[in-house]
């Protein structure tokens, strides 16, 4: 047996009923990838759907359905006037319906199937990979399941239901509340804006049938041990297990290493002889042959894989708390990563979409991802496992507030533990987002240790730490920052930088925002790899760990994406990017100062607080009657400002001639600091304007016109500032950054 590629597995499939095309489009998005084009109606998402617990036989639903929606209280109905591509939820695009669902409506799916002849005699089952969030599955009338839960996935034996060996009908009702109900939901509100997005009702995962024999494996549990060079295999059955032996095969490409054979239900010790770890940048994985034999009969087989990795917590030469991989300190850097589609909403769409964040992650030059409130489908941590991207997975979160709401939160999560641990590249387990339904943290912490020991937890990633699990968290815009490692907790940076920034042509509206605005590729590319510089500089002292950067991709309105939302365009330098990001910084070549500001050194302005003639801009202006002093300005406190001048007025004008060096120059930005609104011009032309207020120096490009008018020798700059509340601060100079070399490859 050898490992099959997960890009291989489509070719597995049977042909299910012909699902003619006549009528889908999809509708009309304000967004979409370039995937959208490589979806077809007769052929949605046609790959394996469960990569770890594999059959040859299996027949994939996906396609157009009939639909209806009603209300949320009335019986299923008898007419289905609308048509859905099945597994795009209904607000998306690629749906071909892209209709805002409320918790005042209930959605009704309808389909027919034949059942190959090919698999008489066996059982079959009907599986829905997520369906979200409370479901109620019938064939030919017959209710076969009802099940809840937005993530997970589930599946029913429909065999007594099923009628001769014509057309089977399926159909499925769905009622999902939003944020109106109290279950997990992660970032779904049905008034998205800011940090919140659409709302995914339905079907959005892969649906599917499968032959099985009256026995058969239901299900894999499988945990390495590193030290003990050995898997631990736990085959469950469904059926009648009496009789029935679990045989396993550890396997290196074809080659077998380790076999084991025992009882259905227990752990099986699979050696695992000098053991190719599972490393990042080396993701090794093992093949795995499960068998149900009786007697010399082999019953059911099933295949899958597995890495030799281990994560724990551990310390380092000078007794910093550390996490360790292998038993080696690895510092890991990744994005926060929403997993959302403009085209798809909570459904990529394509496989090869899918698998390209991954990518992407991996060539910013980053080896983890945190997985913000969403579980995604199985295909998703199998490329993870494959190319080598450490996860950190986040439990989506609900309104827990109610006895409701925490029954199911605990119900979901259990359910997300047990069906994704088989995963090496999942390394954390995080029980609550910040405060976000957060309830009796102390005591689910310590459930989710003891039922996955194999693996770190976090009791709260930023703000409203708990003192238990296995680190200790930090959210920090921009950042960076770092908590303090304790004895038995490493230090972690759950999320930072947020450097917003919206390229025409790839939004999603014409509203954007983020936590820190850039104004153009080039100030973005600096910000991000000073950000970077200062993260790792964190990793000696005070002993920082792991540093998650605020975000994959832009998602709606929210522009803080390391790419657009439609993965059109790469915002930061990606050489650039990438040294930072694994800690070269050295070969970074560090910005240069052209006009110093007043950070380091005072500089000498002139002044005002009345407001000036007309052309107080220009150069020519004569500013003879106006005050001297050094820079900054403002008042004492305001964050990250060094003020040496006082101001304390609405306004304040300053003017400064100033020396820029003769070229080249390779791309001049500013370094402007500003608390509140601000404008600069250089030699009179408008060369920025920023609004609101920051916290500390930081990139501003500088206009094209006012680029052309900066000239090697005498310039002057001019400033304008704005304040109406708070803390308030001036001081601007000129940067220039230096190239990246070229990678070698």
């Amino acid at each position: 047996m050898r490992l099959l590629p997960i890009a291989a597995l489509a070719a597995l499939t049977a042909s299910a009923t012909a699902q003619s095309p006549a009528g889908w489009r999809p509708a009309k998005g304000p967004l979409a990838t370039r995937w959208a084009a490589d979806v077809r109606a007769d052929k949605a998402l046609p790959e394996y759907p469960r990569p770890q617990l594999v059959r040859s036989r299996w027949l994939n639903l996906n396609g157009l359905w009939d639909l209806a929606i009603t209300a949320a209280d009335a019986p299923e109905p008898s007419v289905y006037p609308d048509r859905i591509l099945v597994p795009f939820p209904v607000e998306s695009a690629l749906s071909g319906v892209m209709r805002k669902v409320t918790d005042q409506d209930r959605v009704w799916y309808r389909r027919t199937f034949r059942v190959p002849t090919a698999w008489k005699g066996q059982r079959v089952l009907l599986h829905f990979g997520a369906v979200d969030w409370d479901a109620r599955v019938s064939v030919n009338g017959r209710v076969v399941a009802e099940h809840k839960g937005g993530y997970d996935r589930f599946s029913v034996d429909i065999t007594p239901a099923l009628s001769g060996s014509g057309l089977q009908t399926l159909q499925v009702g769905v009622w999902d509340p939003s944020d109106k109900g109290p279950q997990p939901r992660g970032k779904q509100v049905l008034k998205p804006g800011g940090i919140f997005y659409t709302g995914c009702t339905g079907i959005w995962q892969t649906v599917w049938l499968e032959p099985v024999p009256a026995a058969s494996i239901a299900s894999l549990r499988l945990t390495p041990d590193v030290a003990g060079k050995r898997l631990s295999v736990r085959a469950a059955v469904a059926g009648s297990a009496a009789g029935l032996t679990v045989r396993c095969s550890a396997l290196d490409g074809s080659r077998p290493v380790g076999t084991r054979q025992g009882a259905p239900g227990v752990d099986l010790s699979l050696p695992v002889p000098a053991p190719r770890l599972w490393w990042p940048d080396k993701p090794f994985l093992y093949g795995l042959k499960v068998e149900l034999v009786r007697g010399a009969t082999v019953v059911d087989s099933v295949d899958s894989y597995f890495g030799m990795r281990d994560i724990r917590l551990g310390k380092d030469k000078a007794g910093v708390a550390r996490l360790m991989l292998n038993g080696r300190f690895v510092m890991q850097v990744g994005p926060l990563d929403q997993g959302f589609w403009p085209d798809g909403i909570y459904t990529a769409p394509t496989d090869a979409a899918l698998r390209y964040d991954i990518d992407m992650t991996k060539r910013f030059g980053m080896n983890m991802a945190r997985k913000h409130v969403k579980v995604e489908p199985e295909r998703w941590y199998a490329w993870c496992d494959r190319l080598g991207l450490l996860i950190w997975q986040d439990m989506p979160a609900g309104d827990n507030n109610t006895p409701e709401g925490r029954k199911q939160f605990e119900v979901e999560l259990a359910r997300m533990i047990e069906q994704k641990r088989n995963h090496p590249s999942i390394i954390m387990w995080i029980v609550f987002n910040e405060g976000w339904g957060q309830h009796d943290t102390e005591r689910l912490t310590a459930w989710v240790k003891r039922a996955d020991p194999s693996r770190l937890v976090s009791n709260a990633s930023g703000w409203t730490d708990k003192a238990c699990g296995d680190v200790i968290d930090m959210h920090n815009y921009p950042g960076p920052g770092s908590p303090k490692p304790e004895p038995a907790r490493a230090a972690v940076l759950g999320e930072f930088g947020g450097l917003g920034l919206a390229i025409k042509g790839h939004t999603w509206s014409s509203e954007s925002w983020g936590y820190r605005g850039m104004a153009d590729q080039r100030a973005l590319t600096s910000r991000y790899a000073d950000l970077l510089r200062r993260t790792w500089a964190l990793k000696d002292d005070p002993g920082l760990c792991a540093a998650v950067y605020t975000q994959t991709t832009d998602v709606e309105t929210e522009c803080n994406g390391l790419m657009t939302y439609d993965r059109a365009v790469v915002k930061p330098d990606l050489a650039q990017m990438a040294v930072a990001n694994l800690g070269r910084l050295a070969a970074l070549p560090p910005a240069r100062a052209l006009v110093a500001t007043s950070r380091q050194a005072p500089q000498t302005w002139r002044y005002t607080t009345e407001r000036p003639a007309e052309g107080w801009n220009q150069p020519g202006f004569d500013d003879g009657a106006w005050l001297s002093g050094p820079g900054g300005f403002g008042t004492a406190g305001t964050p990250g400002s060094v003020v040496r001048t006082e101001w304390r007025t609405g306004d304040i004008w300053l003017r400064r001639t100033v020396q820029m060096p003769a070229k080249p120059w390779h791309g001049p930005f500013l370094m402007l600091h500003h608390d509140e609104d601000a404008e600069v011009f250089i030699n009179g032309v408008p060369a920025c304007r920023a609004d609101g207020f920051v916290g500390d120096y930081e990139e501003a490009g500088i206009a094209p016109a006012a680029l052309a008018a900066l000239r090697p020798g005498a310039n002057v700059l001019a400033v304008h500032c704005r304040q109406t509340a708070g803390g308030q601060f001036i001081d601007v100079g000129i940067s220039d950054q230096p190239p990246a070399p070229a990678r070698s490859r």
